[in-house]
């Protein structure tokens, strides 16, 4: 890969879904970013109205690729990394918005520690100033198939100030080596939504690569701005993702707590909360995640 003034060019890859303006935000914001070598790609994941002409009006230094169909999350991602040339790949949320020194300070983790496999930025959230939205993973539980943001919900007071390994990247920022993703590996699309970029994390891992938690690097995040955050969809693919990476990443004594966790708790509690709040589209979806793994081998 060819440097410019040993500058290394970093291609920032993105998803849009409908959200056309949402999208245009990040762009204006990557536009004003501070790093002088980048290449911006968009990939459109079949929206009900083709964005591509706004974007070549408004910056017509972004790569635009329309998929006739919606690849989901990782297939999105995938299309873009396709289309990437860059020597780092930049893997962003469209309703994330960049801030100054995000990916020279990114970058310098690379330089510093060969074993990085995947780097994330401190996330604030968008339209709460100052308050952490996530300052790296805590490890998977295997019982409730569960984990936790560190810092979530807390003012930033600098408690958060040391680079970090992490058990797992954020999904709405992840930078990657080229060389790196290429032993790796694409993302695993079978998740469509949820859950994939932890799966990832761990196919990283199993790689011998580390993964680290970048608090000099920040993003904010407006969260969940495609699915909604709390839709039917949403709660689809959380139940049956969930499930799924359980039975894809843990020994079989681990998915055996899991499974004897979700059908005696999980599964009693969220069926009578959603009859209690009279979401019935909310418990078609989480049966209809269930019910996925009985077809899926």
């Amino acid at each position: 890969m060819q440097k410019v003034n040993n500058i290394p060019l970093v291609s920032i890859v993105t998803v849009n879904y409908n959200n056309a303006a949402v999208t245009a935000a990040l762009l204006a914001s990557v536009a004003r970013n501070d790093y002088e070598r980048v290449e911006m790609i968009v990939v459109d994941n079949a929206s009900s109205e083709n964005p591509t002409a706004l974007y070549a009006k408004d910056y017509p230094w972004v790569k635009v690729i329309r998929s006739e169909t919606n690849l989901g999350f990782a297939g999105g991602n995938n299309l873009g990394i396709q289309a990437a040339t860059g020597e780092y790949l930049f893997l962003v949320n469209n309703d994330t918005e960049f801030t100054p020194g995000l990916i020279p300070a990114l970058l310098e983790v690379f330089q510093s520690h060969p074993d990085a496999g995947i780097v994330s930025p401190k996330f604030h959230f968008f339209y709460e100033p100052g308050i952490i939205e996530y300052a790296g993973y805590n490890k998977m539980d295997v019982l409730t198939g569960r984990n936790s943001m560190i810092g979530r919900g807390q003012r930033d007071d600098g408690q958060y100030a040391e680079l970090t390994n992490t058990w797992y990247a954020h999904g709405g920022a992840m930078m990657i080596k080229r060389s790196v993703l290429e032993d790796v590996g694409p993302m695993p699309d079978m998740y469509f939504l949820y859950y994939e970029e932890l799966d990832w994390c761990e196919q990283f891992r199993r790689k011998g690569y580390q993964l680290y938690f970048q608090p000099a690097a920040l993003i904010y995040h407006k969260e969940s701005a495609s699915t909604g955050k709390n839709s039917p969809l949403k709660t689809y693919y959380l139940t049956r993702n969930r499930i799924l990476f359980m039975r894809r990443n843990v020994k079989w004594h681990q998915l055996l707590l899991f499974a004897g966790y979700f059908t005696c708790i999980t599964i009693p509690k969220n069926t009578l909360g959603f009859l209690l709040r009279r979401e019935s589209e909310h418990l078609k979806a989480f049966w209809k995640g269930v019910s996925w793994h009985l077809k899926w081998q």
